[in-house]
């Protein structure tokens, strides 16, 4: 046995720096009067990491969503997403991130180029940058021949798609999609996935909300399940599999309607036979 050689591993295991997380969330909580609508619940990001958060509808995913990205503010518990924290500098976490929530909130009376130059003053960025980057989004997003379009008259999917690249313009560090492939075409929906990966490949944090458990499955690293404001479930689909005991093939789906409590509710109309 090479003692040296095990000393030196041993050494390198001490040394190997420690995870970064971009976010960091512990005993967050939420009430609405008596109700509460997330309880006490923890959450760890790494860098980097393609994060999926799913949950039943009602479970308190949006609440928690809002909570992250400074909409609401908790009732208990702290928020730290990269290295900030959420109540001390607000301003500072909005800086780093960018937000696709599931109800668009658009200037609907202007263009989509007008709308981009909007985000991108608010984020500060100089006038050239942001005409590249606008210039940029609405190629890769196919949206550059609706640029002199009014925002009202867009199909659902192209707000969606508008709001993702203003999402997207002041190169955030944190990312967080509520329903982004809603309403979204196989060839555009394509082309948000391979951007997203390469996102993360550079060490962009996304946190990722859908109810399409098969884009989940595909881009996850990582997946916590909520459902009646409480984690149930969270990790990679091996963990949670393990978690869920529903075996080394189950799917998410399966992992999911089982970790959730969905049991055989009815299934059929009394006149449907």
């Amino acid at each position: 046995m090479d003692l040296a050689l095990d000393a030196r591993s041993d050494l390198d295991a001490e040394v190997q720096p420690p995870p970064k997380f971009s976010i960091l969330a512990t005993g967050l909580t939420k009430s609405f009067g008596p109700k509460t609508v997330v309880e006490a619940i923890d959450l760890r990001v790494r860098e980097g990491e393609f994060f999926g958060f799913l949950g039943p509808n009602g479970a308190g995913k949006s609440t928690t969503i809002k909570m992250l990205v400074g909409l609401l503010r908790p009732t208990a518990g702290r928020i730290v997403i990269a290295g900030r924290d959420l109540a001390v500098d607000p301003l500072g976490v909005k800086a780093h991130i960018g937000v696709l929530p599931e109800e668009l909130n658009l200037y609907e009376r202007l263009t989509c180029e007008e709308f981009l130059h909007f985000a991108g003053s608010m984020y500060g960025l100089s006038e050239e940058v942001t005409e590249q980057r606008t210039e940029e989004l609405l190629e890769v997003l196919a949206l550059a021949e609706h640029r002199d379009k009014l925002i009202v008259d867009y199909s659902h999917g192209m707000k969606k798609k508008t709001a993702l690249a203003a999402a997207l313009i002041h190169d955030p560090r944190v990312l967080f999609l509520d329903e982004p492939f809603e309403g979204i075409d196989a060839v555009s929906g394509r082309v948000i996935r391979a951007v997203l990966q390469q996102l993360t490949q550079r060490g962009v944090t996304i946190f990722f909300s859908s109810h399409i458990m098969e884009i989940v499955e595909r881009l996850c690293t990582e997946v916590a399940i909520i459902n009646a404001g409480r984690i149930v479930g969270i990790g990679s689909l091996a963990d949670l599999r393990v978690q869920s005991a529903t075996g080394e093939n189950g799917s998410l789906e399966d992992v999911f309607l089982r970790l959730v409590g969905a049991g055989d509710e009815r299934e059929s109309l009394s006149w449907v036979k």
